[in-house]
């Protein structure tokens, strides 16, 4: 893929905080100053270092696993979601990137999320929630490549949609690999259009290649109807 990542595909200079820290509980008495004012730090947004090449957003990357079968609630899927770290340069984002697995290296019922940074991967986040994603289903053994394309698109904006992006997800399971990009703005279909463009060229994807696109609002719908059905027979 040629764009302005690849030149920088093997910089792994310097180390990059990763922004696990959740915020302290209570005010930090005046002696402990220093180490609160280091914590705050952390917490705040990102920035290039010096001589970075920034992106024109910040991004979060996110993971998450869960046992298949095992009924989510929304609490329980927001605190399953483990934020790894955000970056706001290509310099950065390249830190992350080449120390994480590959997608294709995961096992059982497991997902890598990158958004743009302070949106949450959920349907009912803010940003998301009048949105919604491209979804392709893959064979087992496309996903790092895929992936790899999708968030370098992404990031290069090469969708040419404006704000209109949120961010992207890769799933793994057993018998295939799903990758989505999500928008903001279901009701925009000429957005989804040059979206689902994109994403058919960057991904070189074959002409027969089926392409689905869902609201979150269906998502959600289909969520609460299956576990009304689940609770309703009785089964966990």
């Amino acid at each position: 893929m040629n764009n302005k990542f690849d030149a920088l595909k093997d910089d792994d200079s310097g180390d990059h905080d990763q922004d696990n820290c959740s915020p302290k509980d209570g005010e930090k008495e005046k002696n402990d100053k220093e180490e609160k004012d280091s914590n705050t730090t952390k917490r705040k947004a990102v920035v290039p270092g010096a001589g970075e090449h920034p992106l024109q957003y910040n991004y979060s990357f996110w993971y998450s696993r869960r046992t298949p079968g095992r009924p989510a609630s929304t609490q329980s899927y927001e605190q399953n979601i483990k934020q790894i770290g955000s970056f706001a340069s290509v310099e950065q984002f390249w830190r992350f990137y080449s120390h994480m697995i590959r997608p294709g290296d995961l096992t059982g019922h497991s997902d890598f999320h990158l958004f743009k940074e302070g949106v949450k991967p959920m349907w009912e986040d803010d940003a998301n929630k009048s949105g919604g994603k491209w979804i392709i289903r893959l064979r087992k053994g496309l996903a790092s490549r895929c992936w790899e394309n999708l968030i370098l698109a992404m990031l290069g904006e090469q969708f040419m949609v404006g704000e209109e992006i949120c961010g992207a997800v890769v799933s793994v399971r057993f018998q295939e690999d799903i990758i989505s990009i999500w928008n903001k703005t279901a009701s925009d279909q000429a957005t989804t259009a040059r979206i689902r463009d994109t994403l058919r060229r960057v991904l070189n994807l074959p002409p027969n290649t089926i392409m689905e696109y869902k609201t979150h609002t269906d998502s959600i719908k289909a969520w609460e109807d299956f576990h009304g059905l689940v609770n309703a027979s009785g089964g966990r």
